[in-house]
């Protein structure tokens, strides 16, 4: 399919530079601007948050006191929230226009992006705000890609609210599930028989407590016309109950629109041959220089200087998900039988994890470096230092951390779950075990250091790991495929005689 005349308007809470709080914000970033290289017209909608610097980044007033609906009544009137809309165009070629949403009270006068009682008010209000955007026919796409609950709404309203409007009806649903929290302060999983939400009925008014208790992915799972994961692998492990978070039922439903993309790095930003905060750059047509980033990462975390020394590192959140139990199982016996040395970035998500870590420091002096609090710097200097990334995850939707540092000729090891089965080619650029199992674990990581004592080999892996190309550019041809079905399953929507699946969604 060719990306041009294709119109998208991409709905997220989030969108970097502009507000950053996790991998959503990247992905609103440098998604859009891959396709747009392809030919198609993206737009953004975001919040306009009170953080957001006009003098930095200047718009313009494109609609003055837009009228979003609520669902609640003042007397005979519907009482509707006013915002207006405001949109910021670079310049430069293929960058997309972005429109902020603008309401002071939801937006402008919260210091944070995510983490308050009335975060479904504040995400209900975007997702309807982007739909009488719409109505205003200031720029009408051919798709609506929403993104985690926060945008699931739009699906909602477009296909109950709104699915009479000449303008909106034909408008065709992307639902794209970068994880699968279900929003703040309300237990779907756990909701008793009174308070348990179908998907199908009414969305209640903004200001009601059914409001709250109504989810809003699951909703945007059935309203979409086609539903995709940040991976292969994860698309088909929520369908499993143990990874599902109580939707894995509607997922096997559904499957028939399920899919998985996985998700790109920039390999303008994430570039040894460029990178200006490692100690020397180097390219995946010569890496030997990645002995001199090597000793600078072990000077920096205060380990013996030895090239020979296999160094593990793990860089990211430390908690459950990411297998920090199986790292806990089997690292002190890795470090009393082999000659490793063991790099550990991020925060712990337990006071156990931080002792563990702490503790594992002080018993082995210039094997084991920790840095416990996060870093926006070091990351890129373990990549570009240590031999082997450590991803032992439970469940893991992308895996972004083991595409960051194959780029850097840093080898995975890796549980084969989510994006991570679908990134790493087990003996060609990185290892892999099935059960989440410390033995498992253990047994990838003594494979690996038997080939790392072979440097040819070793060589040929480090080499395959930076040539794997995971770039927003291949990413953005398989969204443009995804547009492609979504379109054709939003005609058969429309059909005379639908298919069955779309007339049980609607029903």
């Amino acid at each position: 399919m060719s990306g041009k005349n294709l119109k998208v308007l991409f709905v997220s809470a989030e969108a970097a530079p502009f507000s950053t709080v996790g991998g959503l914000g990247q992905v609103a970033y440098f998604l859009p601007r891959a396709l747009m290289k392809l030919g198609v017209d993206v737009r953004i909608f975001i919040p306009k948050y009170g953080t957001i610097n006009e003098e930095k980044f200047p718009t313009k007033k494109v609609i003055d006191a837009l009228k979003v609906p609520t669902g609640e009544k003042e007397g005979d009137k519907p009482r509707e929230l006013i915002c207006n809309v405001k949109a910021y165009a670079e310049t430069r070629k293929n960058e997309p226009t972005v429109y902020f949403l603008e309401n002071m009270e939801y937006f402008e006068k919260r210091a944070n992006v995510y983490g308050y009682s009335d975060d479904n008010i504040r995400f209900g209000l975007l997702s309807r705000g982007a739909l009488e955007f719409i109505k205003h026919e200031f720029f009408v796409p051919d798709i609506i890609h929403a993104n985690d609950w926060h945008t699931a709404y739009t699906l909602n309203f477009l296909r109950q609210d709104y699915k009479d409007d000449p303008v909106l009806k034909k408008i065709a649903g992307l639902m794209s599930v970068h994880n699968l929290f279900q929003g703040q302060g309300f237990d779907f999983a756990h909701a008793s028989e009174m308070d348990f939400d179908d998907g199908k009925s009414r969305l209640a008014p903004f200001f009601s407590d059914q409001f709250f208790k109504q989810n809003s992915l699951k909703r945007g799972i059935i309203y979409a016309d086609v539903v995709n994961t940040v991976s292969e692998t994860y698309a088909r492990d929520i369908m499993k109950e143990e990874y599902g978070w109580g939707l894995d039922k509607l997922f096997k439903e559904l499957r028939g629109k399920l899919f998985g993309v996985l998700n790109g790095i920039d390999y303008t930003d994430f570039n040894p041959a460029t990178d200006k905060l490692i100690k020397k750059n180097y390219s995946a047509g010569n890496f030997k220089a990645r002995v001199e980033d090597k000793a600078d990462l072990q000077k920096e975390f205060n380990l013996k200087d030895d090239p020979n020394a296999m160094v593990l590192a793990i860089s990211g959140r430390l908690d459950e998900q990411k297998g920090i139990d199986l790292v806990m199982e089997t690292m002190q016996f890795i470090l009393d039988e082999f000659p490793v040395q063991f790099i550990v970035l991020g925060s712990p998500a337990k006071d156990e994890y931080r002792k563990f870590f702490e503790e594992l420091e002080k018993k082995y002096p210039g094997r084991v470096g920790t840095h416990l609090q996060p870093n926006f710097a070091l990351p890129r200097k373990i990549f570009a230092g240590a031999d082997v990334i450590l991803m032992p995850s439970k469940y893991e939707p992308g895996g972004i951390v083991a595409l960051e540092a194959m780029r850097y000729g840093c080898v995975p090891v890796v549980r084969a779950t989510g994006g991570l089965n679908d990134s790493v080619s087990d003996g060609v650029n990185g290892f892999k075990f099935n059960s989440y199992a410390g033995m498992a674990f253990l047994s990838s990581v003594a494979r690996a250091l038997e080939i790392y004592k072979n440097k040819v080999l070793w060589q040929k892996m480090v080499k395959k790991a930076m040539e794997a190309d995971f770039s927003w550019a291949k990413a953005a041809e398989k969204y443009l495929d995804l547009y492609s079905r979504t379109l054709e399953f939003r005609k058969e929507a429309l059909s005379p005689n639908p298919p069955q699946a779309f007339k049980q969604v609607t029903s």
